[in-house]
């Protein structure tokens, strides 16, 4: 019974990610001007640490980085380089995979 839930709700999410445009997922990066210690940090290597907050993940870098942003489908959000510094994505809810280098990892916002 469980499993079947899953699959119904996995199925749903993917049917909704179809439907919505490109356009609606993310409007840019833009630069984090305030403290982001107290968000939910994701991942993290030496250069790089990856957050969530509700509605944006926060990207936190010591030099510029190259960043991309899928859907669960495979659907390219963003591919930019950042700069160093704190840069935050506003995204739609929903669970995507953020690639920065070589760290890899999957989100849920």
């Amino acid at each position: 019974m469980r499993r079947r839930l899953c699959r119904y709700i996995a199925v749903a999410m993917a049917m909704l990610a179809i439907s919505m445009p490109l356009s609606s997922f993310a409007k840019g990066w833009e630069a984090v001007r305030t403290d982001v210690s107290g968000l939910n940090s994701v991942a993290h290597d030496n250069d790089v640490e990856i957050r969530v907050s509700p509605g944006h993940v926060v990207v936190v870098a010591a030099q510029p980085v190259q960043i991309k942003v899928f859907t669960i489908l495979g659907q390219v959000v963003s591919s930019e380089t950042l700069p160093a510094g704190a840069n935050r994505l506003p995204l739609s809810h929903g669970v995507y995979i953020v690639k920065v280098g070589d760290l890899t990892c999957k989100i849920a916002v």
